[in-house]
């Protein structure tokens, strides 16, 4: 059974794996504080539907209690250690089946093992908040190995921490005119690839969210990351196949094991 990929926008996908359906990050608004989505109609409700949902960070473009709160009752949410106390909303969450995981953990659901690896971000709830939570990326692990990315630099032991994958969802911009350190953009993102050498590779975490009264501020950093991560992986990870998906658009892959 092929495994799908369905891009809704921002960092927020379904990857269907031996009928177990995963959402990450979900982010289902049309504002959020000073961001606007600027494409793509906000994901239906299908999107809703899962089985388990995974949270990458703190921040509120990654962890938003009201999106959340709209998974079915019963639903398993992984977040990272110590966000309950770092974020009060998920005490409203109680109908959602809460586990809080660090790096080196391993959760099973259904047909899947959810594992969880490190990431280079910073994990706090800003704009203000201690260290307490770590910034995590996850693989998912059934007919296929996919990495989720969530929010993270490049950093030195990425391919060993993250293993052998067959699809990697990438980070390659954000919602402002730059990106600081602890975030891929597409160069970054593209040399990523080269040293986890998946099969496929889907860009995420752009062309979704820009800030308010900036949308003549240097446009080409909200509209163009996907297009250039296109061209630098073929410079630099020329075995792997890009899917520079439109939004609700979706990636299939069959894996011959």
């Amino acid at each position: 059974m092929p495994v799908e990929i369905t891009w809704w926008g921002h960092a927020t996908c379904t990857v269907t794996d031996s009928n177990v359906r995963v959402l990450t990050d979900p982010l289902f608004v049309r504002r959020l504080a000073h961001l606007r989505r600027r494409r793509g109609a906000l994901p239906p409700p299908e999107a809703w539907d899962a089985d388990v949902a995974l949270v990458s960070h703190l921040h509120a473009d990654h962890l938003h209690v009201p999106s959340l709160a709209r998974l079915a009752p019963g639903t398993p949410l992984l977040v990272p250690r110590g966000a309950s106390r770092s974020v009060p909303g998920l005490r409203r969450l109680a109908r959602l089946r809460i586990t809080e995981v660090a790096p080196g953990d391993r959760v099973d659901v259904g047909g899947l093992a959810v594992r969880v690896v490190p990431a280079e971000h910073d994990g706090r709830r800003l704009p203000v908040g201690p260290r307490r939570s770590p910034a995590l990326g996850y693989v998912i692990e059934g007919e296929a190995r996919t990495y989720f990315a969530g929010d993270t630099g490049l950093f030195e032991s990425m391919a060993r921490d993250v293993g052998r994958v067959d699809a990697a969802l990438l980070p390659v911009g954000g919602w402002g005119p730059y990106l600081g350190e602890g975030h891929l953009d597409a160069r970054r993102a593209a040399q990523a690839l080269a040293r986890l050498e998946p099969y496929l590779a889907v860009p995420v975490h752009y062309g979704t969210y820009w800030p308010i009264g900036m949308d003549a501020v240097r446009p080409h950093e909200f509209h163009t990351p996907g297009e250039e991560f296109v061209r630098l992986a073929a410079r630099h990870a020329p075995g792997v196949r890009v899917h520079r998906l439109g939004h609700g658009q979706s990636a299939r892959l069959e894996v011959a094991r």
